[in-house]
């Protein structure tokens, strides 16, 4: 049975909390703000340490999907949803059918998506207990996997961000490390070796880092190293954080651009450090945002053209780092002052 306890949060239209003793179901939704329409984020399933980990982890992903709707110009909200759960060995049929009769109960407030521990396949069981989920399999109806929808995003602001830091777009010879192959990471790692780029890659699965290996002549090396390659650009593609006091100064890149969400371990300190050591940091909900924007468009939307909302990422990047060189202010500070903008005005 089904148990929905909702939590009174300080700027948060809804957060939730759902249990179902008989599927092990744990889970929390939060929606941060509807201001711009539905909310759409991804379900991740983690092994959190506790549920106050999980919700702090919920909070700024949902506040975090509302920045990136409002600065990619979608007409969606920010929400977000997490399983406590090993998704290797927790994730059951009767877990997901009843994380889709959680989201049910929200009536359409919140739509999911896929994240971390969350595959299409594992969106068509949602789909059997509720109508609001996207990215289901083509086969069920849905646009499939926007992981690679994601991975050209990220590619363009790479590209913005070069053109603005070294003077040209170009990717090839560019020596980047990827941190985390999942898979975004490996689509990103496929279009960078199509560029011509040289990578360096990490990864929590040594057979991640085996396979890259062969596929695209990378040079593997332990994810405790990965952020202090000397590169041109360190590209972040795993959990948050891995911006913060401890690694921020041994980071040895030119431009920090990659998809993992909330790279910053404190968004008001951290990208500060980073500005004063001179290194470029392309705010991760701008350039990660081509997964949604795959969502938008072809489920919402019901387009098929993705190429030019893809190359407004580009635009978006170079709008960003153009202002905040101006007004001396770290990127991501400069972007939480447009996306704010824009929802004030909508």
């Amino acid at each position: 049975m089904l148990q929905v306890t909702p939590l009174k949060i300080k700027g948060f239209e809804i957060v939730v909390v759902g249990r179902d003793p008989s599927s092990n179901l744990h889970a929390i939704i939060a929606v941060h703000s509807t201001t711009l329409g539905p909310s759409l984020g991804g379900i991740r399933m983690w092994p959190y340490d506790s549920e106050k980990e999980a919700l702090q982890d919920v909070l700024r992903l949902a506040a975090a999907m509302t920045k990136k709707a409002a600065i990619s110009g979608l007409q969606m909200g920010g929400g977000k949803a997490v399983i406590i759960g090993d998704p290797g060995t927790d994730k059951t049929r009767l877990l997901l059918r009843s994380m889709g009769a959680f989201i049910d109960s929200l009536q359409g407030k919140y739509l999911a998506a896929k994240d971390s521990g969350i595959l299409p396949e594992d969106l068509d069981i949602v789909a059997e207990k509720t109508r609001h989920v996207t990215g289901t399999t083509k086969k069920h109806g849905g646009s499939g996997d926007p992981s690679l929808a994601t991975a050209k995003g990220i590619l363009a602001g790479m590209q913005a961000a070069c053109k603005f830091a070294l003077g040209t777009k170009t990717l090839k010879d560019r020596v980047v490390a990827i941190q985390g192959v999942g898979q975004v990471g490996w689509n990103l790692g496929n279009l960078l070796t199509q560029q011509g780029a040289k990578l360096f890659v990490a990864d929590l699965e040594p057979s991640r880092v085996k396979r890259v290996e062969r596929s695209w002549k990378a040079i593997g090396v332990p994810l405790s190293e990965i952020h202090q390659i000397p590169a041109d650009i360190f590209a972040p593609c795993a959990l948050g954080g891995i911006l913060n006091a401890d690694t921020i100064p041994q980071i040895r890149a030119t431009i920090v651009a990659g998809g993992a969400n909330n790279q910053f371990g404190d968004e008001e300190q951290d990208p500060y450090h980073l500005m004063k050591r001179n290194i470029l940091h392309v705010p991760d909900y701008i350039v990660n945002a081509g997964g949604l924007i795959h969502l938008y468009v072809h489920e919402i939307l019901h387009q098929r053209r993705l190429a030019p909302w893809i190359s407004n990422i580009g635009k978006t990047v170079d709008q960003v780092l153009k202002s905040s060189f101006q007004k001396q202010l770290p990127p991501l500070i400069m972007a939480n002052q447009i996306a704010a903008q824009k929802l004030e005005l909508s």
